[in-house]
């Protein structure tokens, strides 16, 4: 495989500012990593939290992007296990210090020292990235989801989505809160299960109220309405804090809440009594590489297909913007051929 000495990538350098298009060095894999030719970058709504300003201390000038999906172009120094042109997965979570209490638990997403691609690596948001092959996952060429395009959002909507579904415990009764590139994955995963879900959208999206109905809702809404019966968990994907205390009037006794995006808005106060009753909160941080090995076995088995729109590498901030009016059904993705 040939490998250009530049590339083209999209580069934030200060928060507020749209992307910018520049040429730089390709990349070359340290030890322990490798380099990737990026077939495709899934475009996630933690990115305009990070354009925005919203998540603290970044590394500047940083590529965005953490949903990679690309073709290994070259080993770094110590990596077995892999090979030239093999497709692997790139999530958020990059590199953990390997022996704080938290990582030796299993609970390596809480890790103090914890990098994030995208965030503190660059990402995907480019024609060639590097990563530590640790955290990278394989994707068997799958005849269910065939294309780098499909595969890319399941690199973070498809595994945080799967991790607040597994805080949710086995309930039976799920509300989705938030009807997005996650909420389409684990709406196809609760089917599979037999579990009826709830969709919340905006008021007056009409569009992702249909697409929800297309994947099998029991109830579709907009979240100021109260679904036919209680829910059993509450699944919120969007950055809003108010739903925190909506979704909870319509809780069963001893559910729980999932608020499973790295940022949201302030929670607005609200009566004990809702929460009353064995209800619970909790958030989802981040995700362990044992998350991804089960949700990407389960996915073709499920099987996942994802709905996307595709965007060039240069149309980035086009992409974001588009995201962010809530005016994709489904996953936002760049294509980088």
């Amino acid at each position: 495989m040939s490998i250009p000495a530049s590339m083209r990538a999209m580069v934030l350098h200060r928060p507020g500012e749209a992307l910018r298009l520049e040429t730089l060095p390709v990349p070359t894999p340290g030890p322990g990593q490798i380099q990737l030719r990026v077939e495709a970058c899934g475009v996630c709504r933690t990115d305009l939290h990070l354009i925005d300003g919203e998540l603290p201390d970044p590394v500047l000038p940083i590529i965005p992007g953490h949903e990679i999906v690309g073709r290994i172009s070259a080993l770094g120094e110590g990596v077995t296990g892999v090979s030239i042109g093999e497709r692997v997965g790139v999530p958020w979570l990059g590199w953990t210090c390997g022996s704080c209490h938290f990582c030796t638990s299993g609970r390596e997403n809480l890790c103090d020292a914890a990098r994030f691609t995208g965030y503190q690596i660059n990402g995907g948001y480019a024609e060639y990235t590097v990563a530590d092959a640790r955290y990278c996952f394989p994707l068997a060429e799958c005849a269910a989801m065939p294309s780098a395009l499909e595969l890319a959002p399941l690199l973070c909507a498809g595994l945080i989505g799967y991790r607040a579904l597994r805080l949710a415990g086995n309930t039976q009764k799920v509300g989705l809160y938030g009807f997005g590139a996650a909420a389409h994955i684990i709406a196809q995963v609760l089917k599979h299960q037999g579990r009826p879900f709830y969709a919340f959208t905006r008021p007056g999206d009409s569009e992702s109220q249909a697409f929800a109905r297309e994947l099998g809702a029991a109830w579709v809404g907009d979240a100021s309405q109260r679904p036919p019966q209680r829910l059993d968990s509450a699944l919120i994907f969007a950055p809003a804090g108010p739903l925190v205390p909506a979704a909870l009037k319509h809780l069963e006794r001893g559910g729980v809440v999932v608020c499973a995006g790295i940022h949201m808005s302030d929670i607005p106060a609200f009566p004990y009594a809702d929460l009353w009753g064995e209800r619970m909160i909790r958030s989802v941080a981040n995700l362990t590489r044992q998350d991804g090995i089960d949700f990407l076995d389960l996915a073709p088995r499920v099987p996942v297909h994802t709905a996307v729109t595709r965007f060039a590498l240069a149309d980035a901030n086009r992409a974001l913007e588009t995201l962010r009016r809530g005016a994709i059904q489904g996953a936002a993705v760049l294509a980088m051929d």
